[in-house]
């Protein structure tokens, strides 16, 4: 098989406009997911892309890495403030999900119906084949998070403004689809290649042909426990293709507008450290030594020692220093090099990792064990840090039996995404329970044993949908989730 990999700059030029885009329309009214009031329907297609693109990554970078590392236990409460006592608690309100659903579907979701139209264009059609294959990863990131959402419904504007809800499984197979077409449009010789206002990749449809396969992979990975044999056959049918050796991402800039997500929304105002190190992750990794924490996470000054508190113990006095996120994953206070720190949709230590289990349950060449080490070099590799002997010492651990084997690939793929895939994280915990490490939250307000196992419906859709199918409780697992 082969892996595409380029150095990229990925400059803003067109970032103010889409991160200003998701500032006015964070304060509007979702009140469906098809009509975007403030998108003309010939706008130029250069400028959408851009927005479609921060709009993603706005919801993936701030809301859902928040949800996500907070259930994934890479983060908890402060003792000293009360933001997050509700995630902590497992007990969100509805009306927290409207923002990042309208802007998954008002902004994002739209913006991209817009683009992938103008496929029969010449000059439009390489932007045609990277929305086809966003409206894939957007619908994929919806759906894990919510369950049975709208699709054949969905972005009809006027024509619909109460969609019907396909299940998952449809929605799944719509993501296929979606990537398919995208794929089937590529052309890296084009004339009309984009150029900056590509956030992501520059205009480079090689790269986007190896996100495209990746992202595949990873869907057909979630159905590995529901629908073993579709995985596999759709893994096999990837043999031989490219796939991301480089994180796929969104850089930011310290100017006004451009900066991370989370960081320019919440902690870059001056505000209390909200967030802490949750002590289920640290203590995994201080058990196995791994350098990675004191990047992740900012050790105590005095001691230099990583301090975190156990996840939901914000109630309890803290007797020392704790420790805090790092600027690396953007969620430092008052540190602007957190402004700058990336949001990644898909990163080169998770591809490797998915390539990695896919071989070791035999749906797709290579060797598991040298994937595997190449997913932990990645991720060394992208916050330039030295391994030391950490990988090989891992390496040499490598169990022989194929389970085993897939608990070692999910786990150090937890590790790698420590507080910058928080979503992703928490949601492979869901399909496989690796790691099986987490501890209830101590301030849970479910029963013994139980834990968030997807989001809630948006309070815009429980009150303004007619054909709204009825509330899901926060332990419903969704349709792939049957570990």
């Amino acid at each position: 098989m082969k892996w595409i990999n380029n150095s990229y700059i990925k400059k803003s030029v067109a970032g103010m406009l889409a991160v200003l885009a998701l500032s006015t329309s964070g304060c509007k009214k979702f009140l469906d997911v098809n009509d975007n009031p403030n998108l003309p329907e010939q706008a130029d297609v250069p400028l959408i892309l851009p927005s479609a693109q921060a709009a993603i990554a706005h919801v993936l970078g701030n809301h859902f890495q928040i949800y996500g590392s907070i259930w994934g236990q890479y983060w908890t409460q402060s003792p000293y403030s009360s933001q997050y006592k509700a995630i902590d608690q497992y007990q969100p309100n509805s009306a927290n999900f409207d923002r990042p659903w309208g802007i998954l579907y008002n902004d994002a979701m739209q913006d991209l119906q817009v683009i992938s139209k103008q496929g029969n264009i010449e000059k439009y059609k390489q932007y045609a084949a990277i929305a086809y294959i966003l409206k894939g990863f957007d619908y994929q990131v919806i759906t894990d998070a919510f369950g049975d959402v709208p699709l054949t419904d969905a972005l009809m504007g006027d024509a619909n403004l109460n969609p019907h809800y396909n299940t998952q499984q449809e929605v799944y197979d719509s993501i296929f689809k979606y990537i398919g077409q995208g794929q089937a449009l590529i052309n890296n010789n084009s004339d009309f290649l984009p150029g900056n206002e590509d956030l992501i990749f520059g205009g480079d449809m090689d790269q986007w042909e190896a996100f495209a396969n990746t992202l595949k992979l990873r869907a057909y990975l979630r159905l590995s426990e529901r629908d073993s044999v579709k995985a596999k056959a759709g893994i096999a049918a990837l043999a031989g293709k490219s796939f991301l050796a480089a994180d796929a991402k969104i850089n930011y800039v310290a100017t006004g507008g451009n900066q991370n997500p989370l960081y320019a929304e919440v902690l870059g105002l001056g505000l209390t450290q909200n967030l802490v190190a949750s002590a289920t992750c640290v203590n995994a990794m201080l058990a196995l030594h791994d350098p990675r924490v004191s990047k992740f996470y900012r050790p105590v000054p005095a001691t230099g020692i990583v301090n975190p508190i156990p996840q939901g113990s914000y109630n309890t006095t803290p007797t020392a220093t704790i420790s805090t996120p790092s600027y690396v994953v953007a969620a430092r206070a008052n540190d602007p090099n957190s402004a700058l720190a990336p949001v990644k949709l898909i990163s080169a230590a998770e591809s490797y990792f998915l390539q990695a289990e896919a071989a070791a349950r035999g749906w797709l060449g290579g060797n598991a064990l040298a994937l595997y080490q190449q997913g932990i070099t990645a991720s060394f590799t992208s916050y330039a840090i030295t391994p030391g002997t950490y990988i090989t010492d891992v390496a040499a651990q490598w169990p022989a039996d194929r389970t085993a084997q897939i608990k070692a690939i999910i786990t150090q793929k937890y590790f790698a995404m420590c507080g910058n895939q928080g979503f992703e994280a928490w949601t492979e915990w869901r399909r496989t329970g690796y790691p099986d490490f987490f501890v209830q939250s101590e301030a849970s307000n479910l029963g013994n044993g139980l834990y968030p196992e997807r989001m809630l419906y948006p309070n815009t859709e429980i009150t303004r949908n007619s054909n709204f199918p009825g509330l899901k409780m926060l332990t419903e697992r969704v349709w792939w989730d049957v570990k």
